[in-house]
């Protein structure tokens, strides 16, 4: 799924919530399978590639995008203002 797609994909969510069709609960269920989806089909530039980390509690289910797997365990950790004692580890996606 390229970014085009992912943007309709949301905002045909968000028109169907602000019509009555759907609760806050199914909303958020389809935007966070589109936003899943497209992490898993994300094809970037430069080797970019979707990691999803595992391990400490704030950084299970976590994902981000990095050139390897080292970078984003580095990524996961700057977001989330920890350093080496996070136990974290990465899964490339798709």
């Amino acid at each position: 799924m390229d970014r085009i797609s992912a943007l309709r994909n949301i905002e045909d969510a968000l028109r169907a919530f602000e019509r009555g069709d759907v609760d806050l609960a199914a909303t958020e269920r389809q935007v966070v399978n589109v936003l899943r989806t497209y992490a898993t089909d994300f094809e970037g530039e430069d080797d970019l590639a979707a990691y999803r980390s595992s391990g400490d509690e704030r950084a299970d289910g976590l994902v981000v995008v990095a050139t390897s797997a080292a970078e984003a365990e580095a990524r996961v950790r700057d977001l989330l203002d920890a350093g080496e004692e996070l136990a974290v580890t990465v899964e490339r996606l798709g």
